[in-house]
């Protein structure tokens, strides 16, 4: 090959439309950012992850199967609860989604054990899986935190105002010449009451 025509390869590549399928660091292929969950690195780290996994599954057989099987729905339900999520419009909604997927990667690690320690899987790509799933499950938690810190502003702000509102409603029926209710009963309502013994009036 001469140079010429490599160095035309060369900027082929480096000028690749929008779009255009590139590989990624474990090779998963990954395409220019189009939703907003395409822009989260969680999502990008898991849409990896599921790749590696369903390579390191393609040897498993056997009593391996259903260890298998599990791992990989697991491993899926990380990046789809992921996008999911993120496409909710309510911060209780999308917390929920994203503690399912953290939950999920969770999932993976203990499946992961679980063929280690049957011979299933060796111990060198186990341990390079698994730091990727710590990655994706501390991404997910302060996502998570993130995302109920702002929630919970909202609440507390309504509430003080309830109370002020109620408070301010009071005030205004007291300055208008109304009588409060009283914050006992009269004397008079008390008659035929026994003293603790019981409280029905005697006819």
């Amino acid at each position: 090959m001469t140079t010429a025509v490599l160095a035309l390869k060369i900027v082929l590549v480096l000028r690749a439309p929008p779009g255009t399928r590139t590989p990624t660091r474990l090779g998963a292929p990954t395409t220019e950012p189009i939703f907003d969950h395409d822009r989260l690195d969680v999502y990008r780290f898991s849409i990896e992850y599921v790749a590696s996994s369903f390579a390191a599954a393609r040897d498993l057989s056997g009593c391996h199967r259903h260890a298998r099987d599990q791992w990989l729905r697991a491993a899926q339900s990380i990046p789809l609860n992921i996008a999911e999520g993120n496409g909710k419009r309510s911060l209780k909604d999308r917390s929920r989604f994203l503690d399912i997927a953290r939950g999920s990667a969770l999932e993976c690690v203990a499946i992961q054990d679980v063929l280690a320690a049957t011979d299933g899987l060796d111990v060198e790509r186990h341990h390079e899986l698994k730091r990727s799933l710590h990655r994706i499950v501390s991404m997910l938690t302060r996502l998570i935190a993130r995302s109920d810190a702002v929630a919970e502003s909202p609440v507390e702000y309504n509430t003080g105002t309830e109370y002020e509102y109620r408070d301010a409603e009071y005030e205004y029926e007291y300055e208008q010449g109304r009588k409060p209710e009283p914050s006992r009963a009269p004397e008079d309502g008390l008659r035929g009451f026994t003293s603790g013994k019981s409280l029905v009036r005697p006819r």
